[in-house]
């Protein structure tokens, strides 16, 4: 099974958002930013001028403005273009080869690519935990706040605030910099 084609839906505003649960401070000493997976590949799902994408790429490109002015690292993942069976293993059984079809839409999409002073991870599995650095990067830089940002929501996103909670890192959702199959 591939990613289907997916159409845009309303992005959630303030009054769609439930309370939170705890009662957690965004600090940005202590916040860094994880855009996840917003590679050409995945975002070409929903086709080409998506105004729902242009606003989640819009919305990520002003919160990364923000982190880069006030001094909070910024983190990317991205699958790598080539991938073995191995590597993939049952992400094959459940998506077929993904990236490794179509390695020239391996790169961070351009309004969002990644300068010299972000960290680029290489995205394994669907948590940005999973084969990579990501936590004792955070833990030696003093930071226990992960504010995440990207696609897909439900599935790789959702993944890495999990872990990262997991991990005593405080996951943050933004609502509008996040997309998913549907609403």
């Amino acid at each position: 099974m591939a990613i289907p084609k997916l159409q845009a839906y309303a992005l959630p505003e303030a009054s769609d958002i439930p309370a939170n649960k705890v009662n957690w401070a965004f600090e940005p000493s202590r916040a860094a930013l994880l855009i996840h997976d917003m590679q050409e590949y995945f975002l070409n799902f929903w086709g080409e001028n998506s105004a729902m994408m242009e606003k989640v790429v819009a919305n990520i490109a002003a919160l990364r403005e923000f982190c880069k002015q006030n001094n909070i690292p910024v983190f990317y993942t991205a699958q790598p273009k080539e991938q073995s069976d191995e590597d993939r293993a049952l992400l094959n059984d459940m998506w077929g080869p993904g990236l490794t079809r179509s390695p020239e839409q391996q790169q961070v999409i351009a309004a969002l690519a990644p300068d010299d002073n972000d960290t680029v991870l290489v995205k394994w599995r669907y948590s940005a935990f999973h084969r990579s650095p990501l936590e004792e990067i955070l833990k030696e830089a003093g930071r226990d706040q992960l504010i995440i940002t990207g696609v897909y929501a439900h599935i790789g996103c959702m993944t890495t605030a999990t872990d990262a909670f997991m991990r005593d890192i405080k996951p943050f959702f933004v609502a509008d910099a996040l997309a998913d199959f549907s609403r």
